[in-house]
């Protein structure tokens, strides 16, 4: 199933037969125990879309039909605004979880959420935007790879979340590799503006994942009846998957914070420099501005007033006096 699938797709379901195998069922009829039954499936996995277009079904409508369904799920599930998170109602479980926003022309810390609803039978997942993460699963159903339990589901989705946040960490690394290379450069400016940007994009991502682990772990230990062990190990693994991440992100943030350090020594080293150059140049001119002036009092007596030597013999002397003052400033290496 191509990721384009996931567009085209408001509303769908799956019956897992347990053992890998899974076929597309209607998802009115997903609510529906006599078919899981007869048919001696697992579970059923919907996921549906929650604002549709037009007449195309949805998952707000889908839910609004499920008179099973508590009304505090259902509201979770539609809810505008998520974080990653794990709560636990009555033998079923609500998981918010992120992923990065892979989409041609979006900003990878615009972080798409994935809302669902897992009991012992069925898996309810709800999405406002489509999530590449859930192609992965969706491809990996068509290979006879299907997850054989609502435990196996949610542990499969994080890791693959976590892989498709991998890239993106990766790519935050090598920019700041960029950024210590651009240190040497004589125009940091530029520079500022670009770490400012990738500091803002590590912050964001690390709000979202940072509960996404705390989420998974929370799920790994709660005593749910369909929790199995091996269920438990992957949602353990997918943790742990998130914490590296996590982990990757709190590394990229240091080594920003470290390049933020030396843009600002390095605009301080310049700031000196600037300062001494105006204090040495400052410093060489006041006495030949006090000279000059003393020169220029309009009282009798100044020597050299009616000689025609006296204009280009004070110029060399002050000549002399800034060049001594310059060799001087040179031997105390302030030049």
């Amino acid at each position: 199933m191509s990721e384009i699938n996931l567009h085209t797709q408001p509303l769908s379901a799956f019956m897992m037969d347990g053992h890998g195998g899974a076929h597309m069922i209607d998802p009115l009829q997903a609510m529906d125990d006599t078919i899981r039954t007869t048919n001696q499936f697992s579970f059923v996995w919907v996921h549906a879309k929650r604002d549709g277009e037009g007449d195309e079904p949805d998952a707000r409508s889908w839910l609004e039909a499920q008179d099973d369904m508590d009304v505090f799920v259902k509201a979770a599930l539609l809810a505008d605004d998520t974080r990653p998170r794990c709560t636990v109602h009555g033998d079923g479980a609500i998981v918010n979880l992120r992923g990065v926003n892979l989409h041609e022309g979006a900003d990878p810390e615009d972080m798409i959420s994935v809302r669902l609803w897992i009991e012992a039978h069925r898996v309810v997942g709800v999405w406002l935007r489509p999530l590449y993460a859930v192609g992965d699963l969706m491809r990996a159903i068509e290979r006879g790879q299907a997850p054989v339990s609502p435990g196996d589901l949610v542990g499969k989705l994080a890791l693959r979340l976590a892989d498709r946040m991998e890239p993106t960490v990766a790519a935050l690394h090598e920019a700041i590799d960029v950024f210590e290379e651009r240190l040497d450069e004589d125009n940091i400016e530029n520079l500022r503006g670009d770490l400012a940007e990738l500091r803002h994009q590590t912050i964001i991502l690390r709000r979202f994942i940072a509960p996404q682990r705390d989420a998974l772990t929370t799920l790994a230990i709660e005593d749910l009846s369909w929790l199995e062990e091996k269920d438990r190990s992957r949602l353990r693994e997918a943790g742990d998957r998130t914490t590296r991440v996590l982990e990757e992100l709190e590394s990229v943030r240091e080594r920003a914070s470290v390049v933020h350090d030396q843009v600002l020594e390095r605009r301080a080293e310049q700031m000196n420099r600037y300062t001494l150059v105006l204090s040495v140049v400052a410093a060489v001119f006041l006495p030949l501005g006090l000279l000059t002036g003393l020169l220029g009092i309009n009282v009798g007596g100044m020597p050299g007033v009616d000689s025609p030597w006296a204009f280009p013999i004070v110029t060399l002397v002050l000549i002399v006096i800034g060049g001594l003052e310059v060799l001087l400033f040179r031997k105390m290496r302030l030049l």
